[in-house]
């Protein structure tokens, strides 16, 4: 990156006040391509994240990742030195992402009339379990709860067993994405109207937006998508299937030509004869024998070989992979997925890179998720407080 090419959002200023995942990994994203942001946690109680998952020398690593390109700051918000110092930052800044309960920034005077009275050109993604308002709307809130109500659950696993939740926060981290993408919205309406305004987000509703045309289908069919497993009720043969060496690999066929060359690479070609072979949908009618003629195929080969045949086939295929494999697969080294950060407290870490990659303005990795606390002087003393507000504030417990 060079001067001539900064970063596509450097200039913008964005306060994380977000705990756990959902509001800050939107923070993060726009962190990667430039953004300013400053991550603001209670002197007390830091954001949980920080000791989620796995540690190492008493550090947490999930913290390391969502918490890169953010310097940290402690404030607490529930006293009056908190509150005036915060609107003193909302003054100086493009946007603010909060997940508290409904109502919790207003108990501290600190809603979107205070803070747009300070800056009418603030943005305010706001990001609950359930939303501002409604029935729901104060009950806590979190990603499994989401994933539970959205239907995903219901339609994930196998057909005789429960309803399975996903073992890492993919509600969390859909929200995210999408509290990315909604604050860019609202930038770009700031962009013709000069004023800000509040963006309200709830995790149940980007995860159900994903699931696809399901509430379509039950409003015009009644038709209520039922839990398949890995197979599909669109195509086949689709799944995972296991190989003479004792690994999986997953295949696809979402496209005609595709189902065809599987079933000529496996020595069944007269299955494309059959009437019912024409549409995705018939053919997942006949999933078992399709995953027959798949899978015995597939039972007798190593993986390798698999791989090595379907690709000749031009056929779709992937190895099912567990992190070891990520780390080492070259398609990610070729895409400098997973990149290496030098960080000060831990040495080299390897995580993966920003989301994507831009031709002219790039974005990066700065610096890995940085120790509680570690910027508070130097970001209060830009807004203009001295070493006395600062003493002063300490004493009272709000830094």
């Amino acid at each position: 990156m060079t001067a001539a090419q900064p970063a596509p959002l450097t200039g913008l200023r964005v306060l994380d006040l977000a705990t756990l995942f959902a509001g800050p990994m939107a923070a993060t994203l726009l962190g990667d391509f430039g953004a300013e942001v400053i991550k603001i946690e209670h002197p007390r109680k830091p954001d949980p994240s920080r000791g989620h998952g796995p540690s190492k020398d008493g550090i947490g690593l999930w913290w390391k990742m969502l918490g890169r390109n953010k310097r940290t700051v402690t404030l607490d918000l529930s006293r009056p030195g908190g509150r005036a110092t915060l609107l003193r930052l909302a003054a100086t800044a493009d946007v603010i992402v909060e997940n508290f309960r409904p109502g919790t920034l207003e108990k501290w005077d600190l809603g979107w009339p205070e803070l747009s009275a300070v800056n009418p050109r603030l943005v305010l993604a706001r990001v609950t379990g359930f939303g501002q308002f409604g029935p729901s709307a104060h009950r806590p809130g979190f990603g499994t709860l989401a994933e539970a109500m959205s239907g995903f659950a219901a339609i994930t696993g196998e057909p005789d067993a429960p309803p399975t939740l996903p073992p890492f926060g993919l509600a969390d981290a859909i929200a995210g994405l999408t509290t990315a993408y909604a604050v860019m919205t609202a930038l770009a309406a700031r962009d013709r109207t000069g004023e800000g305004q509040v963006v309200d987000l709830a995790l149940i509703e980007p995860i159900l937006a994903v699931l696809g045309p399901q509430p379509l289908w039950y409003d015009q069919l009644g038709h209520v998508q039922p839990r398949t497993g890995n197979r599909s009720p669109n195509n086949a043969p689709r799944g995972v299937y296991r190989t003479a060496d004792g690994t999986w690999v997953a295949v696809s066929t979402s496209a005609q030509s595709v189902a065809e060359r599987v079933m000529r690479l496996v020595g069944r070609p007269e299955l494309i004869d059959e009437p019912w072979f024409a549409t995705g949908a018939d053919r997942a009618r006949h999933a078992d024998v399709l995953d027959e003629a798949v899978g015995s195929w597939i039972a007798g080969r190593t993986r390798a070989d698999v791989l090595a045949a379907f690709e000749k086939a031009e056929a779709a295929v992937a190895p099912v992979q567990d992190v070891r494999d990520v780390m080492t697969d070259p398609q990610y080294q070729a895409l400098n997925t997973i990149t290496t950060v030098d960080d000060p407290e831990l040495g080299p870490l390897r995580m993966q890179n920003v989301l994507f990659r831009l031709s002219a303005t790039p974005g990066a990795i700065r610096w890995a998720g940085r120790p509680h606390g570690a910027d508070t002087d130097e970001v209060l003393t830009e807004v203009g407080l001295t070493e006395t507000d600062l003493k002063e504030l300490r004493t009272e417990g709000v830094l």
